[in-house]
Parts: C-alpha cells; structure tokens; sequence
C-alpha cells in the first residue's frame, strides 16, 4: 500500500453529481431553512468531524448571515453557553445525535425537543441539512 497519492478532484470526476449535491444546499434555504441557523449547525458538524476546510468555510458563512461572534466563539461548549436559544439547543443536540451516530442514543426526546421549537417540515429540512453536511464533511476529508 503508498503511504501518498496525490489528493481526489470529486468534482471533476464526477461534476454532474456533485453540481446536483451542491444544488440541495440552495434548495433547503429556498424551502425556508434558517441560514444563520443552518450555518451554526453545519460548523458545530464540521467541528466534530474535523473538518478544517469546511469549519472554515463555515465560520466565514456564520459571519456573513450575521451569527454573533459570542455564538460563534461558545458554539464547540453550546451546552454550557447562554448565547443559544432554546430551539438552537434543540437543533444543536440533534446536529450531535446525528454526527456522532451513537448506538444507545435515544433520538426519540431529542426529536420531541426539535419539534417544540419546529414545524415538521422545518425539522425535515435541519435533518436534511445536517445530513448532507456529514456527506461534505466526509467527501472534504477523504480527499487528501
């Protein structure tokens, strides 16, 4: 096995499917996804995930959709801050449910928590958001 190979292009192998997946973002926020909230949630996914490239281009999209500084500083601790909203809390502990995929979670009162605070339609489109962030997180990551 070679300990190097020169880094994947995803995107030129295969631009049509990965215009497509890019097009899903525009989608979401079409049918009415919160940008400041979907940008929080896609950086704290990315964090977990270790994904240099993508939390930068996610702070850099924090600061433009108008994320305060203090959320952004707070979001790696967002259990112990008091800069999120209850329904940022709700969307965030979902964000981690499912990033981390862990086998003894219960997502049942973590989604009756995103539904205090959501339409269901507005949890379907976070749970889409959150979804196809891990697919860049693991696309950006596999890379290189």
């Amino acid at each position: 096995m070679k300990d190097t190979v020169e880094p994947m292009s995803y995107e030129t192998l295969q631009p049509s499917l990965y215009t497509h997946l890019g097009q899903t973002h525009q989608m979401m926020a079409q049918l009415g996804l919160d940008p400041a909230l979907s940008t929080l949630l896609e950086l704290r996914a990315s964090q977990i995930n270790q994904c240099e490239f993508c939390v930068n281009m996610h702070l850099a999209h924090a600061r433009k959709v108008g994320v305060s500084q203090d959320k952004l500083d707070q979001l790696v601790v967002w259990r112990e801050a008091h800069v999120f909203s209850d329904a940022e809390r709700a969307a965030l502990a979902w964000t981690e449910a499912m990033t981390y995929l862990d086998r003894g979670c219960n997502f049942t009162p973590l989604r009756a928590d995103l539904l205090s605070h959501f339409s269901d339609a507005e949890v379907s489109l976070i749970t889409a958001d959150i979804g196809m962030i891990n697919l860049w997180n693991r696309v950006q990551r596999s890379k290189y």
